[in-house]
């Protein structure tokens, strides 16, 4: 090689080292509008793999059984039960299934699962892989609510939607937390995008990453939100176990009712459930 070609490559060198440099720079800043996750988020304390057919492990879930007129409806159409042809475990999922029929003066049946009384925790990482349903009125989500809430009512006991989902926009979903000051149509929220894709037509990860300082909020590993007590208006509630929720509902504040272009039977198709601290 001669010297002008090592002087050249030389030169080639300094630029790509300085342009990998500004790179690094740029993704640095980028990721510095969110306080990072630590690491130690790797001790798996419960996971439900669904892997025995038939009903729910009752050792992780229980239900909620009824209608809004219970105390947790947003003004829902479907009353939820515990019937396998609502919840079941088959082939390695937790399928909770939404039906169009008459049933205890509800047009709708759908169920709710809950880890109330069996498994509650404050901080560490919540996640699952689902697939979600589609369509207008279709309101599946997976949350959690604060463990006192029977002592300490809603909003006061605090809530986080890990992913919350409108059926008639398939390709996003929020993620939120609502506290005393800050529910409802005030809550704390962000959206997340799918570009080019579904959220039913395929399983995605939803997720949370919970410190005393932060609660960050993934889909596939993507860090999309981070809430802090700086960003509530109100007080920060989140420093105490919580329990955690999966549910699809039908019709209500949030989502509106079905349409005539709504199919049913709808399906909500849960491959994990995963906690670490």
């Amino acid at each position: 090689m001669n010297q002008r070609n090592q002087f050249n490559l030389r030169i080639m060198n300094r630029l790509w080292l300085r342009f990998s440099s500004v790179c690094m720079l740029v993704g640095l800043l980028s990721c510095s509008d969110y306080e990072q996750t630590v690491t130690t988020m790797n001790q798996l304390v419960m996971q439900d793999e669904f892997d025995t057919n038939g009903a729910p492990n009752s050792a992780i879930w229980g239900y909620d059984i009824g209608t809004g007129t219970n105390g947790w409806g947003n003004n829902e159409l479907q009353f939820y039960t515990d019937r396998k042809e609502n919840v079941t475990v088959q082939n390695g999922y937790l399928i909770i299934t939404a039906r169009k029929e008459s049933y205890q003066g509800s047009p709708y049946t759908s169920a709710r699962l809950l880890t109330k009384g069996k498994f509650e925790q404050a901080y560490g990482r919540f996640e699952a892989r689902i697939r979600l349903p589609w369509g207008q009125g279709m309101w599946p989500a997976f949350w959690m609510l604060g463990a006192d809430i029977d002592t300490n009512p809603w909003p006061a006991a605090g809530e986080i939607d890990i992913m919350e989902f409108r059926g008639q926009e398939p390709s996003t979903v929020l993620g939120t937390v609502h506290g005393p000051g800050y529910s409802a149509g005030e809550s704390i929220s962000k959206s997340y995008t799918l570009k080019n894709d579904r959220f039913d037509t395929g399983f995605h990860v939803f997720g949370i990453e919970w410190t005393p300082k932060y609660v960050n909020f993934y889909v596939d590993n993507v860090l999309y939100n981070q809430i802090t007590p700086a960003d509530v208006p109100g007080e920060w509630v989140f420093n105490k176990s919580f329990f955690i929720l999966i549910n699809l509902a039908v019709g209500g504040s949030f989502v509106g009712s079905p349409n005539n272009e709504t199919v049913f039977p709808q399906t909500m198709l849960v491959d994990y459930v995963r906690v670490y601290k």
